[in-house]
């Protein structure tokens, strides 16, 4: 398998975690703080990352950052995953805007990139092991790993560390979508077998479905 030199300085395994939209859907409310089993969406995230091997998060706050921030700041340690947190100024800005601040904010020691969103309920580190590990048997060319159930794009997406930096340094309004039309042929769109990747949660009828399939999914204390 070819590796590009970018990638070949370190298999580090890095994730940008995004949390910075106002969950207008959801009534104005962090979604993402949504508690499965008592534990906000966020956090228990953020512990399938570590589960899973993930060396870092960067955790991209926006609308909300105070309160979700002290969601994670009540964690317990995670001795072996490095978590930082940056502020996306412009939180109404579209979601690649969030992309690029996260990923410029890896550190340069990153190989590999997972992007996630923060409020992905079914989502659990054998998932995440998963897509890495098909990323590893990956052919040569390929820069960019999405899952898709249904028809459904789903996340984490795996990106290549060039192709994070492309991303990085790509213009306004540039994102994900726009860099898999242009290169289609570095793209490999995995058929998922469950639902897990493509579920998430923004608005009310989200969570209700979710219930009604035995996912019991909780707002904390103030967000009731």
């Amino acid at each position: 398998m070819d590796i590009s030199p970018a990638d070949a300085a370190s298999d580090r395994v890095w994730a940008v975690l995004l949390a910075a939209g106002s969950a207008s859907r959801m009534g104005h409310r962090p979604k993402c703080l949504l508690e499965r089993d008592g534990q906000p969406l966020v956090v228990r995230l953020i512990r399938q990352l570590e589960q899973a091997g993930v060396a870092g998060v960067v955790l991209v706050l926006g609308h909300y950052a105070q309160r979700i921030g002290a969601a994670v700041d009540a964690m317990a340690p995670l001795p072996d995953l490095t978590l930082c947190r940056v502020l996306n100024p412009d939180a109404d800005s579209a979601q690649d805007a969030s992309l690029r601040l996260g990923l410029q904010s890896l550190p340069a020691d990153a190989g590999t990139v997972l992007v996630l969103l923060a409020d992905q309920p079914l989502l659990d580190a054998a998932d995440v092991a998963a897509l890495l590990a098909l990323w590893q048997g990956r052919a040569g060319d390929i820069g960019f790993l999405q899952p898709v159930h249904a028809g459904l794009p789903g996340h984490p997406v795996v990106l290549s560390r060039a192709v994070a930096e492309a991303l990085q340094h790509a213009p306004p309004g540039q994102g994900g979508r726009q860099w898999q039309a242009a290169n289609a042929e570095r793209v490999w769109r995995w058929a998922a077998p469950h639902a897990r990747y493509s579920t998430d949660v923004d608005q009310p009828a989200d969570v209700d479905r979710l219930r009604a399939g035995g996912v019991e999914l909780q707002w904390p204390a103030g967000l009731r």
